[in-house]
């Protein structure tokens, strides 16, 4: 195991919350009468990134949507997703997001026993540089060999294209590496990619199907990087099946 490559929303962070609020901000904002719920953001989130979910919505609440041409429909959609990162954005400089409990002492023990980290994620540059910043310090950047998120893979999860990404700049075969997510289109995108993956659900995703995670826990609390190392040798075993259990 010579890397780490983690999720960002629900996965280092517990964001769903404040992510709800932000877009629940923008349709007032923008004189929509929408109001994404608890039930139906969940639901929603089966759908990955910000402007696919208000575009899949959308079209589910009014099909036709004749009287907006697609260039005007996408311009609604690209400025209703820039009202929703700045109020989420905001929400993350107020203290309201933080850090799930045990990721920023895995991440440091990680550093200091010279593994590489990435990140993978469907969200905005702009979301994750907020969440980091706050969290690890303006030079939060140094800390990872590589990054990759909604500007550089247009292809979302479940599909492996920003995983794919993150081994070839990290120059290492998927046998290396162990990601971590939270949501099953993230552990459909990781284990399509060839990674052993540590699943960690929120309130949001506990529902989801995780069959073929590594392991499946409430949190990274108390996870050290011995654990991890066990867990990633036994999951490269041939003929292991993977049978997580919420610990």
């Amino acid at each position: 195991m010579r890397a780490l490559i983690f999720d960002v929303d629900g996965t280092l962070a517990d964001t769903e919350s404040a992510h709800r609020a932000a877009f629940n901000y923008a349709f007032s904002e923008f004189g929509l009468d929408w109001h994404w719920d608890d039930a139906q953001y969940t639901a929603l989130l089966e759908i990955s990134g910000g402007k696919e979910r208000i575009l899949h919505y959308w079209r589910a609440r009014q099909p036709e949507l004749r009287e907006l041409g697609a260039t005007a429909l996408q311009d609604a959609v690209n400025r209703l997703h820039e009202l929703k990162t700045a109020a989420y954005g905001a929400a993350v400089n107020q203290g309201e997001v933080a850090l799930r409990p045990g990721v920023l002492a895995l991440m440091e023990a990680a550093m200091a026993q010279g593994l590489q980290l990435a990140i993978a994620t469907t969200t905005s540059p702009v979301n994750i540089a907020a969440l980091l910043r706050r969290a690890m310090g303006p030079d939060w950047r140094l800390n990872f060999t590589a990054i990759g998120d909604a500007s550089t893979a247009p292809i979302k999860k479940p599909h492996p294209q920003v995983y794919l990404q993150m081994l070839a700049a990290l120059g290492l075969d998927a046998s290396h590496c162990l990601a971590f997510e939270d949501s099953a289109n993230g552990l459909r995108a990781a284990t399509a990619a060839g990674l052993s993956t540590l699943v960690t659900p929120t309130r949001y995703t506990a529902h989801h199907d995780f069959s073929g995670a590594v392991q499946v826990l409430p949190s990274l609390t108390g996870v050290d990087l011995a654990q991890l190392r066990h867990w990633h040798a036994q999951a490269q075993q041939p003929g292991v099946t993977r049978q997580p259990a919420l610990a």
